[in-house]
């Protein structure tokens, strides 16, 4: 690391922001640790916007590994990380940006064995994944731990963004009327929640970028404290190919 970097070098990084927060503020993020489940598209654009406004600590999940179809939207994805494991990838791209990040990275796949590990003793839990059951798993446990929940989702050029408290009116579950709320996790509930993610889904790289944008911010604002956060049942939905049909709504 360059001379000029050591020491306070963390403050010039974000010195840019810091008309926007207090320094007591910015210490707060810098104090805090979250886990970002999914290094894809959403997942991606999350950690990069994190590392870059000076988060202190990331914990980053992701079991694949990148392939060309990934280029067209995951920032993190390039020619010469095709085949690499992209949790890993995201770490060392982390360290390229702010090396005062303190970064674990997990190439495991999600389910109710290890997520109890995965979120840890972390501030908050974001949603940069791709299907329904592993999104159950994550929003239960950070209920059950008292951490706040930010959810994304994308499809095509639709966008949302919505986050869960520990104590707040909704659960995702709750919010989304999906077949497991109120119910253990039995076999049938699984198979119920698999089919409701189905296919492969169509992406356009604006998309998940922007709500990767978006749950970073979700992030700052509740670490920091400062502006409004979109706490459900609210949700911030968007398509981009209709600039009017950015809306904060109620379920």
């Amino acid at each position: 690391m360059p001379t000029r970097y050591i020491g306070d070098g963390y403050w010039e990084i974000i010195s840019r922001q810091m008309s926007v927060v207090t320094r007591s503020e910015q210490q707060r993020f810098k104090d805090s640790k979250i886990t970002v489940i999914g290094c894809g598209g959403i997942g991606g654009e999350t950690i990069e916007m994190l590392a870059r406004m000076g988060i202190g600590e990331l914990v980053l999940v992701d079991e694949d590994a990148f392939d060309l179809s990934n280029l067209n939207r995951q920032t993190l994805a390039s020619l010469a990380d095709v085949g690499l494991d992209k949790s890993a990838v995201a770490k060392e791209k982390v360290r390229l940006i702010n090396p005062y990040v303190k970064v674990t990275n997990y190439n495991e796949h999600v389910d109710s064995s290890n997520i109890d590990k995965l979120i840890g003793d972390s501030d908050i839990v974001i949603d940069a994944l791709d299907n329904v059951l592993t999104r159950v798993i994550v929003s239960r446990k950070a209920k059950e731990k008292g951490i706040p929940y930010i959810h994304g989702a994308i499809h095509g050029t639709l966008g949302q963004i919505t986050v869960f408290l520990a104590d707040g009116e909704k659960t995702y579950e709750e919010m989304f009327n999906l077949p497991s709320n109120g119910k253990e996790l039995t076999d049938d509930v699984l198979d119920a929640l698999k089919n409701v993610t189905s296919g492969v889904p169509p992406v356009i790289g604006p998309t998940p970028n922007l709500i990767g944008c978006l749950e970073a911010m979700e992030a700052f604002k509740i670490l920091t404290g400062i502006g409004k956060v979109t706490v459900a049942p609210k949700i911030l939905t968007f398509d981009l190919l209709d600039l009017s049909s950015f809306s904060l709504d109620e379920i």
